[in-house]
Formats: structure tokens, sequence, C-alpha cells
């Protein structure tokens, strides 16, 4: 067997989390070593690309500027102005209600900034290497953890032993490393799926993201760069899973006459202008978000449905107070301290969050001509009063935490 190679931090998992992970503690001057059993994919055009986006809100840029990523990744974000909400629970499937909230009500930025996953993973590979301070290896995944009081162990597939002060598990929904560590997850599932895809359209989205809301789950339009002398935007639709995987199988011309009525034509005919890819959806949350020497963030710790762009975000602020913590006391890097104050900073917020796309989640699905009609009084209740409206617009933002 090999020899022990030492770190002091290792990063289970290569997504947009795991990179970002390994940049800001690399950035802060941590040794780290990050692997993935999977290298990332960073051509739009090649097979398993992620065709979803990101919204980067405020919190997360301020995260990704003090990484030193932001730099390379600000000429291909979209800022967005103005989240839409429309409900379209009428019998004929139009715009019964259209509100709009303006990040100016609370904020003199944007709510956020778009990028595509693809993007995002490409920039955070190249922005790793060039940090001297991160080991970064795709193609090596973490086989066994044995954790200890001063110290984690942890086996690679490619036979190498890892001996590091923290282990920062960010492999995903199936964390190999919370499931070495016994921590338990609790696990809602809807039966839906969500079609990721980019469209073009006519009509300019003027920075404006529209979640349009009807039975099986919303269907939700985020600002691109135009593409091809066309405004684009990236499409996630959430609809029940058997309707999901008839439509990635539909032909294009079919697929864009569903889309763009489903769209309400909010920004009238849309072109489909990528692959469709599908992705299952399901709600989870980590028992506990640490265990000895290993902190759980991202997927890992927390699943939400791509609803007001928080899961993402939320694993940027996962990030964010465990490098804080880790900043204020170096020598402490992974004990009970600093793994106990992770697990108190963090746990009600994310539950919160958890709790309230989940309800908003299954609102969206809602059938009966009476939940329908709760949804869209509802909609129209909290955007009327403008202390509720700018306190969800903070909470959302991720500027005001839950309490």
């Amino acid at each position: 067997m090999s020899d022990l190679t030492h770190c002091d931090i290792l990063v289970s998992g290569g997504g947009i989390a795991g990179l970002t992970a390994a940049a800001a503690f690399g950035g802060a001057g941590f040794h780290v070593i990050c692997v993935d059993p999977a290298p990332p994919v960073i051509d739009r055009e090649a097979d398993g690309a992620d065709m979803r986006t990101t919204a980067m809100l405020q919190p997360a840029r301020t995260l990704l500027e003090a990484s030193g990523l932001w730099g390379s990744l600000e000429p291909y974000a979209t800022a967005l102005d103005v989240m839409r909400i429309v409900d379209a629970g009428g019998t004929d499937g139009s715009a019964r209600e259209v509100k709009a909230f303006r990040a100016s009500d609370v904020s003199d930025l944007p709510f956020g900034w778009n990028l595509p996953n693809w993007r995002l993973r490409r920039e955070m590979a190249a922005r790793l290497k060039a940090l001297d301070t991160v080991d970064f290896r795709p193609g090596v995944g973490t086989r066994n953890l044995l954790a200890r009081t001063a110290e984690a162990r942890v086996g690679l597939s490619d036979g190498t032993r890892i001996s590091t002060r923290c282990v920062i598990a960010a492999d995903g929904r199936a964390s190999p490393m919370r499931d070495a560590a016994g921590i338990p997850v609790t696990t809602k599932r809807y039966g839906q799926k969500a079609l990721a895809f980019a469209v073009t359209h006519p009509i300019p989205h003027e920075n404006i993201s529209t979640e349009v809301h009807q039975t099986g789950g919303p269907f939700t339009l985020v600002p691109l760069p135009d593409l091809n002398g066309m405004p684009s935007s990236a499409v996630v639709w959430m609809d029940d899973g058997a309707a999901s995987m008839a439509r990635m199988q539909s032909d294009v011309a079919t697929f864009e006459a569903e889309m763009t009525t489903r769209s309400c034509q909010m920004l009238g005919p849309l072109t489909l202008a990528s692959r469709r890819t599908l992705w299952p959806i399901i709600s989870q949350y980590a028992e506990r978000l640490s265990g000895t020497r290993l902190a759980l963030i991202a997927e890992a710790a927390h699943v939400v449905p791509p609803i007001g762009a928080q899961g993402l975000n939320m694993s940027f602020a996962d990030i964010t107070t465990l490098l804080d913590l880790a900043t204020a006391r170096p020598e402490g890097l992974g004990d009970a301290q600093m793994l106990d104050a992770y697990h108190k900073a963090r746990m009600g917020d994310i539950r919160m969050r958890v709790s309230g796309i989940d309800l908003l989640n299954r609102t969206s699905q809602a059938k009966s001509p009476m939940a329908r009609d709760a949804r869209v009084f509802g909609l129209t209740a909290l955007h009327q009063v403008a202390p509720v409206r700018k306190t969800l617009m903070e909470l959302g933002l991720g500027t005001r935490r839950a309490r």
C-alpha cells in the first residue's frame, strides 16, 4: 500500500460546490486536495455537459470574488434585475396573475447573475490549476473514510491514502463520505423530473427571470447572453416524471410548440437552442452537517427542487460559513469545536429553506381548483404587503438569514 499523502483539507467532489470550496480554501492558504471520479465536462456540446444554469445571488458573488473566481466568470454572467412570478393555473393555462419582484426595492445590485453550469466548471477548473495550494485530481474518487480525533484518513480509488485535518464532503446527494460517517438523511420524493435546456426567443428578456406556475411544477426562464443574435434564456421545466420523460423524447417541433404554450408566450415563440437534459426532483437534508473531521456541504447536506435559485446558493453559504470558521481559528481546522459551530450556524437556515421550497413545490403541483385559487391569492397577498415582500426577497437573496 502506498505511503500517506498529507493535506489540510480533502474535498470529496468536483462539482461546482466542490470546485468552489477548493478554490476558496486554497486561496486562503490551506493545502487542498480535491478529487472526483468524473472529470468536469467543460464544453457546451460535449456528452454529459450540464445544461442547467446557476443564478449566483449577491452573497455567492462575494465568495467568488474572495476565491479569485469572479473575474473570469463575470464576462459570461447575465444580471437578474427582476424576478417575475406568473400563475397559469386557470382552466385554459393562460396567465391569471403576474407579479414582479424588483431587486431595486432591496438593493443597489441585481438579485444575482446567471451562468451556465458547464461554463462555471471550465473557469473553476482553470482557477484550481493556477493555485499552487490546490491539487485537483479528476478521475479519482474516495473509497473509504477512517476518522479519528486528530486526523482523518481517506482511501482513494487509485490506491492513494490521504491524511487530512478536515474532509469536506461535496460529493452529491448519495455522498459516499456521508454514508461512511453513518449520517442519515431525510428524503421526500415528488414524482417529478426537470428538463433543462436553452432557448432563443423574439422578445428580449430585459434581465427578467420568469417563473410560470401551473399544475405539475414551475416552468422557469432565466436570462442568458444573446445566442446567434437572438435573445436567449435557460429553461428548467418541472413536471410529473412520465410527462417530462415523454417530452425528452418528443420531436423538436412538438416540443417547441408545447413549451411555448407552457411559457404563456411571455417571451414569444420559443426555439430550442441546446440539447435537453433530464434531472430527478427530490428534497433532502442530512440529520447532521458534521462528523469527526468531516463537514457536509452542498447536495451532501441538502437538496431542494430548482425553485427560487436556492440550491447552489445554499451551498455557497455552507462554504462561506466553513471558511469563516477556519480562517478565524486555523489551528482548530477540522476539530470538534469548529465543526459543531458549523452545524449550529447552518442547520436552522437549511431546514427553513428546505421546508419552504418543499411547500412552494407542493403548492405548484396542486391540481384542485380551490388549491390553484389559493395559490393566486397567496401570491397577490405577498406582493401587495410591502414589508412582507421585502423580507421574503431578502431571505431569498440570502442577505437575511432565518432565526
